[in-house]
Protein backbone atom coordinates (compact mmCIF):
# COMPACT_ATOMS: atom_id res chain seq x y z
CA UNK A 1 0.00 0.00 0.00
CA UNK A 2 1.39 3.23 -0.66
CA UNK A 3 0.50 6.08 1.61
CA UNK A 4 -0.01 9.80 -0.31
CA UNK A 5 -0.39 13.06 1.92
CA UNK A 6 -2.00 15.84 0.63
CA UNK A 7 -2.49 19.28 1.60
CA UNK A 8 -5.20 22.29 1.15
CA UNK A 9 -3.93 25.19 2.17
CA UNK A 10 -5.73 27.16 0.79
CA UNK A 11 -8.92 26.15 1.16
CA UNK A 12 -12.29 26.85 -0.65
CA UNK A 13 -10.36 30.83 -1.53
CA UNK A 14 -9.30 28.59 -4.66
CA UNK A 15 -13.00 26.34 -5.34
CA UNK A 16 -10.54 25.35 -8.36
CA UNK A 17 -8.05 23.70 -6.64
CA UNK A 18 -10.19 22.51 -3.21
CA UNK A 19 -12.53 21.00 -5.97
CA UNK A 20 -9.75 19.28 -8.05
CA UNK A 21 -8.43 17.26 -4.60
CA UNK A 22 -11.34 16.37 -3.56
CA UNK A 23 -12.17 14.60 -6.90
CA UNK A 24 -8.86 13.35 -7.19
CA UNK A 25 -8.99 11.71 -4.09
CA UNK A 26 -12.61 10.29 -4.20
CA UNK A 27 -11.61 8.64 -7.60
CA UNK A 28 -8.31 6.92 -5.75
CA UNK A 29 -10.69 6.07 -3.21
CA UNK A 30 -12.99 4.19 -5.83
CA UNK A 31 -10.49 2.83 -8.14
CA UNK A 32 -7.55 2.13 -6.08
CA UNK A 33 -8.53 1.49 -2.61
CA UNK A 34 -6.24 -1.80 -2.42
CA UNK A 35 -2.92 -0.09 -3.55
CA UNK A 36 -2.83 3.72 -2.51
CA UNK A 37 -4.21 5.36 0.36
CA UNK A 38 -4.63 8.93 0.29
CA UNK A 39 -3.77 10.69 3.69
CA UNK A 40 -5.10 14.60 3.39
CA UNK A 41 -3.62 17.19 6.40
CA UNK A 42 -5.68 19.43 7.24
CA UNK A 43 -4.51 22.96 9.32
CA UNK A 44 -6.74 23.20 12.57
CA UNK A 45 -8.12 26.82 11.00
CA UNK A 46 -10.41 24.47 8.27
CA UNK A 47 -14.15 24.19 8.78
CA UNK A 48 -15.49 20.93 9.49
CA UNK A 49 -17.61 21.59 6.42
CA UNK A 50 -14.65 21.61 4.11
CA UNK A 51 -13.09 18.82 5.86
CA UNK A 52 -16.48 17.01 5.70
CA UNK A 53 -16.11 15.61 1.85
CA UNK A 54 -13.03 13.92 2.27
CA UNK A 55 -13.89 12.68 5.77
CA UNK A 56 -16.88 10.78 4.69
CA UNK A 57 -14.84 8.51 1.46
CA UNK A 58 -13.83 4.89 2.55
CA UNK A 59 -10.31 4.44 2.59
CA UNK A 60 -9.23 7.84 2.92
CA UNK A 61 -7.36 8.97 6.30
CA UNK A 62 -7.92 12.58 8.03
CA UNK A 63 -5.16 14.14 9.72
CA UNK A 64 -5.46 17.96 11.30
CA UNK A 65 -2.43 19.82 12.49
CA UNK A 66 -1.71 23.26 13.41
CA UNK A 67 1.42 23.04 11.52
CA UNK A 68 -1.09 22.69 8.51
CA UNK A 69 -2.24 26.11 8.87
CA UNK A 70 -2.94 28.78 6.54
CA UNK A 71 -1.00 31.37 8.60
CA UNK A 72 1.61 29.11 9.17
CA UNK A 73 2.31 28.64 5.18
CA UNK A 74 4.59 31.61 4.74
CA UNK A 75 6.67 29.94 7.91
CA UNK A 76 6.94 26.75 6.20
CA UNK A 77 8.12 28.11 3.15
CA UNK A 78 11.02 30.06 4.90
CA UNK A 79 11.79 27.00 7.14
CA UNK A 80 12.01 24.38 4.06
CA UNK A 81 13.87 26.81 1.86
CA UNK A 82 16.27 27.90 4.85
CA UNK A 83 17.04 24.95 6.13
CA UNK A 84 15.71 21.95 3.82
CA UNK A 85 12.80 21.31 5.20
CA UNK A 86 10.13 21.96 7.60
CA UNK A 87 10.82 19.50 10.62
CA UNK A 88 7.59 19.47 12.06
CA UNK A 89 5.64 18.66 8.75
CA UNK A 90 8.26 16.20 8.30
CA UNK A 91 8.20 14.17 11.39
CA UNK A 92 4.10 14.33 10.50
CA UNK A 93 4.57 12.82 7.29
CA UNK A 94 6.83 10.37 8.48
CA UNK A 95 4.33 9.69 11.86
CA UNK A 96 1.70 8.87 9.14
CA UNK A 97 4.42 6.42 7.21
CA UNK A 98 3.45 8.80 4.11
CA UNK A 99 5.35 7.23 1.26
CA UNK A 100 5.12 10.16 -1.48
CA UNK A 101 4.02 14.01 -0.60
CA UNK A 102 1.62 15.87 -3.13
CA UNK A 103 2.69 19.70 -3.54
CA UNK A 104 0.47 21.71 -5.08
CA UNK A 105 1.40 25.80 -4.62
CA UNK A 106 3.86 24.49 -1.43
CA UNK A 107 7.70 24.01 -0.96
CA UNK A 108 8.35 21.13 1.72
CA UNK A 109 12.23 21.68 1.35
CA UNK A 110 15.47 20.25 -0.61
CA UNK A 111 15.65 17.46 2.64
CA UNK A 112 11.98 16.18 3.01
CA UNK A 113 13.41 12.67 2.69
CA UNK A 114 10.23 11.81 0.86
CA UNK A 115 9.61 11.56 -3.03
CA UNK A 116 7.19 14.43 -3.81
CA UNK A 117 5.21 15.46 -6.94
CA UNK A 118 4.74 18.86 -7.83
CA UNK A 119 1.88 19.74 -9.56
CA UNK A 120 2.17 23.18 -11.52
CA UNK A 121 -2.34 23.92 -12.35
CA UNK A 122 -0.79 26.17 -14.57
CA UNK A 123 1.53 29.12 -16.00
CA UNK A 124 -0.63 32.00 -16.11
CA UNK A 125 1.76 34.45 -14.48
CA UNK A 126 3.75 33.76 -17.43
CA UNK A 127 1.59 34.81 -20.34
CA UNK A 128 -0.75 37.21 -18.40
CA UNK A 129 2.05 38.76 -15.72
CA UNK A 130 -0.01 42.48 -15.64
CA UNK A 131 -2.47 40.25 -13.32
CA UNK A 132 -0.22 39.43 -10.76
CA UNK A 133 1.36 41.72 -8.13
CA UNK A 134 5.40 41.62 -8.14
CA UNK A 135 5.59 39.55 -5.24
CA UNK A 136 2.49 37.15 -6.46
CA UNK A 137 4.78 36.50 -9.76
CA UNK A 138 7.70 36.25 -7.79
CA UNK A 139 6.35 34.40 -5.35
CA UNK A 140 4.67 31.29 -8.16
CA UNK A 141 7.63 31.40 -10.30
CA UNK A 142 10.47 30.70 -7.16
CA UNK A 143 8.10 28.31 -6.01
CA UNK A 144 8.41 26.39 -9.65
CA UNK A 145 11.90 27.23 -9.80
CA UNK A 146 12.92 25.73 -6.04
CA UNK A 147 10.64 22.59 -6.73
CA UNK A 148 12.32 21.69 -10.08
CA UNK A 149 15.72 22.46 -8.61
CA UNK A 150 14.93 19.55 -5.81
CA UNK A 151 14.53 17.56 -8.17
CA UNK A 152 10.35 16.70 -7.91
CA UNK A 153 8.37 14.40 -10.27
CA UNK A 154 6.65 17.80 -12.45
CA UNK A 155 2.74 16.84 -13.28
CA UNK A 156 1.00 18.73 -15.72
CA UNK A 157 -2.68 18.82 -16.76
CA UNK A 158 -1.75 19.11 -20.65
CA UNK A 159 0.55 18.72 -23.17
CA UNK A 160 0.17 22.70 -23.67
CA UNK A 161 1.70 23.09 -20.24
CA UNK A 162 3.96 20.39 -21.19
CA UNK A 163 5.33 22.93 -23.55
CA UNK A 164 5.10 25.68 -21.35
CA UNK A 165 6.95 24.67 -18.92
CA UNK A 166 9.65 22.99 -21.01
CA UNK A 167 10.50 26.43 -22.57
CA UNK A 168 10.08 28.32 -19.00
CA UNK A 169 12.37 26.20 -16.96
CA UNK A 170 14.35 23.78 -19.20
CA UNK A 171 15.81 22.34 -16.00
CA UNK A 172 12.70 20.44 -16.14
CA UNK A 173 12.98 18.93 -19.16
CA UNK A 174 12.70 14.80 -18.86
CA UNK A 175 10.63 15.58 -15.31
CA UNK A 176 7.76 16.16 -16.55
CA UNK A 177 4.43 13.93 -16.26
CA UNK A 178 1.02 14.78 -18.01
CA UNK A 179 -1.96 13.65 -16.44
CA UNK A 180 -5.31 15.19 -17.67
CA UNK A 181 -7.57 15.16 -15.06
CA UNK A 182 -11.13 13.69 -15.35
CA UNK A 183 -14.58 14.08 -13.63
CA UNK A 184 -16.66 11.29 -13.21
CA UNK A 185 -20.32 10.86 -14.92
CA UNK A 186 -23.05 12.39 -11.56
CA UNK A 187 -25.37 9.45 -13.42
CA UNK A 188 -28.24 9.93 -15.72
CA UNK A 189 -29.92 13.63 -15.05
CA UNK A 190 -33.40 13.54 -16.66
CA UNK A 191 -34.26 16.51 -18.22
CA UNK A 192 -37.46 17.81 -15.69
CA UNK A 193 -35.22 17.52 -12.73
CA UNK A 194 -32.45 19.47 -14.56
CA UNK A 195 -35.26 22.18 -15.49
CA UNK A 196 -36.59 22.10 -11.88
CA UNK A 197 -33.26 23.23 -11.09
CA UNK A 198 -33.12 25.87 -13.01
CA UNK A 199 -36.67 26.99 -12.32
CA UNK A 200 -35.20 27.46 -8.95
CA UNK A 201 -32.86 30.46 -10.18
CA UNK A 202 -35.53 32.28 -12.11
CA UNK A 203 -34.02 30.98 -15.55
CA UNK A 204 -35.69 30.66 -19.41
CA UNK A 205 -36.29 28.10 -21.05
CA UNK A 206 -33.00 29.05 -23.01
CA UNK A 207 -29.98 30.31 -21.44
CA UNK A 208 -26.10 29.72 -21.87
CA UNK A 209 -24.57 28.44 -18.61
CA UNK A 210 -21.27 30.44 -17.22
CA UNK A 211 -19.77 28.81 -14.25
CA UNK A 212 -16.85 30.40 -13.61
CA UNK A 213 -15.34 32.37 -10.71
CA UNK A 214 -15.32 36.17 -10.92
CA UNK A 215 -11.00 36.26 -11.24
CA UNK A 216 -10.22 38.93 -14.09
CA UNK A 217 -8.83 36.20 -16.26
CA UNK A 218 -12.14 34.49 -16.76
CA UNK A 219 -12.90 37.41 -19.30
CA UNK A 220 -16.58 38.30 -18.04
CA UNK A 221 -16.67 41.50 -19.38
CA UNK A 222 -16.03 40.49 -22.98
CA UNK A 223 -19.36 38.45 -22.40
CA UNK A 224 -20.93 41.85 -21.86
CA UNK A 225 -19.60 42.93 -24.60
CA UNK A 226 -20.96 40.77 -27.10
CA UNK A 227 -24.64 40.96 -25.24
CA UNK A 228 -24.44 44.41 -26.58
CA UNK A 229 -24.01 42.95 -29.79
CA UNK A 230 -26.14 40.72 -29.81
CA UNK A 231 -28.92 43.05 -28.56
CA UNK A 232 -28.78 45.41 -31.59
CA UNK A 233 -29.05 42.23 -33.97
CA UNK A 234 -32.16 41.82 -32.02
CA UNK A 235 -30.70 38.52 -31.04
CA UNK A 236 -31.52 38.13 -26.95
CA UNK A 237 -29.56 35.53 -24.67
CA UNK A 238 -29.50 35.00 -21.40
CA UNK A 239 -25.71 34.20 -19.73
CA UNK A 240 -26.55 31.95 -16.30
CA UNK A 241 -22.97 33.01 -14.44
CA UNK A 242 -22.34 31.29 -11.48
CA UNK A 243 -19.40 31.72 -9.18
CA UNK A 244 -17.56 33.29 -6.64
CA UNK A 245 -17.69 37.00 -6.97
CA UNK A 246 -14.04 37.58 -5.09
CA UNK A 247 -10.84 38.10 -7.25
CA UNK A 248 -7.99 37.85 -4.29
CA UNK A 249 -5.73 39.71 -6.95
CA UNK A 250 -8.36 42.52 -8.13
CA UNK A 251 -11.12 43.26 -5.84
CA UNK A 252 -12.40 45.61 -8.22
CA UNK A 253 -12.71 43.12 -10.80
CA UNK A 254 -16.41 41.99 -9.81
CA UNK A 255 -17.97 45.31 -8.64
CA UNK A 256 -16.89 46.32 -12.33
CA UNK A 257 -18.55 43.81 -13.61
CA UNK A 258 -21.67 44.33 -11.70
CA UNK A 259 -21.63 48.14 -12.54
CA UNK A 260 -21.10 47.20 -16.34
CA UNK A 261 -23.97 44.88 -16.42
CA UNK A 262 -26.39 47.69 -14.68
CA UNK A 263 -24.75 50.45 -16.57
CA UNK A 264 -26.00 48.89 -20.35
CA UNK A 265 -28.57 47.42 -18.86
CA UNK A 266 -28.34 43.96 -19.11
CA UNK A 267 -29.58 43.22 -15.51
CA UNK A 268 -32.22 39.95 -17.55
CA UNK A 269 -29.35 39.03 -19.85
CA UNK A 270 -26.55 38.65 -17.41
CA UNK A 271 -28.22 36.60 -14.66
CA UNK A 272 -25.61 37.02 -11.30
CA UNK A 273 -26.16 33.38 -9.38
CA UNK A 274 -23.65 33.57 -6.55
CA UNK A 275 -21.32 30.83 -5.44
CA UNK A 276 -23.99 27.80 -6.14
CA UNK A 277 -24.05 24.46 -4.38
CA UNK A 278 -22.14 22.25 -6.12
CA UNK A 279 -24.87 19.87 -6.89
CA UNK A 280 -26.57 22.65 -8.82
CA UNK A 281 -24.00 22.79 -10.84
CA UNK A 282 -25.02 19.99 -13.13
CA UNK A 283 -28.76 20.11 -13.60
CA UNK A 284 -27.87 23.67 -14.36
CA UNK A 285 -25.77 22.63 -16.89
CA UNK A 286 -28.03 20.15 -18.39
CA UNK A 287 -30.87 22.50 -18.69
CA UNK A 288 -29.19 24.84 -20.65
CA UNK A 289 -28.50 25.50 -24.57
CA UNK A 290 -24.28 25.42 -23.84
CA UNK A 291 -21.55 26.10 -21.48
CA UNK A 292 -19.31 28.88 -22.16
CA UNK A 293 -15.81 29.54 -20.72
CA UNK A 294 -14.13 33.01 -22.41
CA UNK A 295 -10.99 32.72 -20.15
CA UNK A 296 -8.13 34.30 -21.25
CA UNK A 297 -6.01 31.35 -19.87
CA UNK A 298 -6.67 27.84 -18.30
CA UNK A 299 -4.28 24.95 -17.43
CA UNK A 300 -7.26 22.48 -18.12
CA UNK A 301 -10.60 23.70 -17.42
CA UNK A 302 -12.66 21.80 -14.77
CA UNK A 303 -16.18 23.65 -16.29
CA UNK A 304 -15.14 22.25 -19.52
CA UNK A 305 -14.26 18.50 -18.28
CA UNK A 306 -17.78 19.08 -16.19
CA UNK A 307 -19.71 20.02 -19.51
CA UNK A 308 -18.42 17.27 -21.25
CA UNK A 309 -19.85 14.37 -18.72
CA UNK A 310 -22.83 16.06 -18.93
CA UNK A 311 -22.57 16.08 -22.68
CA UNK A 312 -23.35 19.26 -22.72
CA UNK A 313 -22.40 21.75 -25.68
CA UNK A 314 -19.50 24.03 -25.18
CA UNK A 315 -18.53 27.41 -26.35
CA UNK A 316 -15.11 28.10 -25.42
CA UNK A 317 -12.57 30.74 -25.86
CA UNK A 318 -9.75 29.82 -28.89
CA UNK A 319 -6.90 28.49 -26.29
CA UNK A 320 -4.63 25.96 -27.55
CA UNK A 321 -5.02 24.10 -24.03
CA UNK A 322 -9.25 24.03 -24.56
CA UNK A 323 -9.18 22.51 -28.38
CA UNK A 324 -6.87 20.19 -26.75
CA UNK A 325 -9.36 19.32 -24.86
CA UNK A 326 -12.95 19.72 -26.22
CA UNK A 327 -12.05 18.85 -29.59
CA UNK A 328 -14.74 18.76 -31.77
CA UNK A 329 -17.33 19.13 -28.95
CA UNK A 330 -17.04 22.64 -28.95
CA UNK A 331 -17.33 26.00 -30.87
CA UNK A 332 -14.46 28.12 -31.14
CA UNK A 333 -14.13 32.03 -30.63
CA UNK A 334 -11.58 34.38 -30.64
CA UNK A 335 -11.07 35.77 -26.61
CA UNK A 336 -10.01 39.31 -27.54
CA UNK A 337 -12.83 39.85 -29.80
CA UNK A 338 -17.12 40.54 -28.55
CA UNK A 339 -17.98 40.36 -32.45
CA UNK A 340 -16.30 37.00 -32.52
CA UNK A 341 -17.70 35.66 -29.14
CA UNK A 342 -21.40 36.75 -30.48
CA UNK A 343 -21.12 35.01 -33.63
CA UNK A 344 -20.09 32.04 -31.56
CA UNK A 345 -23.35 33.09 -28.84
CA UNK A 346 -26.16 33.33 -31.94
CA UNK A 347 -24.53 30.08 -33.23
CA UNK A 348 -26.62 28.14 -30.22
CA UNK A 349 -29.50 26.37 -30.55
CA UNK A 350 -31.57 24.97 -28.27
CA UNK A 351 -31.68 21.14 -27.61
CA UNK A 352 -34.88 19.05 -26.86
CA UNK A 353 -35.64 16.69 -23.65
CA UNK A 354 -35.15 13.61 -25.85
CA UNK A 355 -31.55 14.88 -27.73
CA UNK A 356 -30.51 15.54 -23.94
CA UNK A 357 -30.77 12.26 -22.62
CA UNK A 358 -29.34 11.23 -26.23
CA UNK A 359 -25.86 12.98 -25.56
CA UNK A 360 -26.16 12.56 -21.73
CA UNK A 361 -25.80 8.94 -22.29
CA UNK A 362 -22.99 9.33 -24.71
CA UNK A 363 -20.99 11.96 -22.38
CA UNK A 364 -21.25 9.08 -19.66
CA UNK A 365 -19.67 6.73 -21.39
CA UNK A 366 -16.85 8.73 -22.52
CA UNK A 367 -16.49 10.53 -19.19
CA UNK A 368 -15.69 7.13 -17.86
CA UNK A 369 -13.01 6.37 -20.20
CA UNK A 370 -11.59 9.60 -19.03
CA UNK A 371 -11.70 8.90 -15.26
CA UNK A 372 -10.06 5.61 -16.28
CA UNK A 373 -7.21 7.09 -18.04
CA UNK A 374 -6.60 9.82 -15.61
CA UNK A 375 -6.57 7.04 -12.82
CA UNK A 376 -4.55 5.23 -14.39
CA UNK A 377 -1.92 7.55 -15.08
CA UNK A 378 -1.28 9.22 -11.89
CA UNK A 379 -1.27 5.92 -10.43
CA UNK A 380 1.21 5.42 -12.66
CA UNK A 381 3.24 8.89 -12.16
CA UNK A 382 2.85 8.06 -7.84
CA UNK A 383 4.59 4.77 -8.66
CA UNK A 384 7.42 6.35 -10.79
CA UNK A 385 8.19 9.00 -8.12
CA UNK A 386 8.19 6.06 -5.58
CA UNK A 387 10.67 4.13 -7.89
CA UNK A 388 12.90 7.49 -8.40
CA UNK A 389 13.52 7.48 -5.04
CA UNK A 390 14.85 3.83 -4.16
Amino acid sequence: MINIGFTMISGRNWTGGYNYLLNLVTLLACYRKEEICPVVFFGTDIGEEEIAPFARLDGVKIVRHSLFNRSRSFRSLLLSVATGADRGIRAEFNRHDINVVFEVAQFFGFRLGLPAIAWFPDFQHRYLAHLFSRFGYWKRDIGFRLQIAAHRSVMLSSEDSRRSCEQFYPSSRGRTHVVRFAVPPKGKIEYHVARATADKYGLPERYVFLPNQFWKHKNHLLVLEALKILRQRNHEITIAASGNQSDPRDPTYFPRVKAAIEEAGLDQSFRLLGLIPYKDLAPLGVASMALLNPSLFEGWSTTVEEALSWGVPLVLSDLDVNREQAGAAAVYFDRYDARSLADALASVRPRTAAKIEISGDLAQAMSNERVLRFVSDFTLLVRHACNQAQ
